[in-house]
């Protein structure tokens, strides 16, 4: 998933350079809310391992 913010956010900048601001900010749209989407998956991630991560059951 970062892959695609990055992607999306080069897209972004070389758009908003070339003259095109309203692509630029549509671009920019989907990087803010691929890396929102990447970012609730890590701390669900890491709560869901430190929450398992207690002692091991026979």
């Amino acid at each position: 998933m970062l892959k695609w913010i990055l992607i999306f956010l080069v897209l972004s900048i070389i758009t908003g350079s070339v003259g095109f601001s309203a692509i630029a900010v549509s671009f920019a749209l989907i990087a803010k809310v691929l890396f929102a989407l990447f970012a609730i998956g890590f701390v669900i991630s890491l709560i869901m391992h430190i929450m398992g991560s207690g002692s091991p059951k026979p």
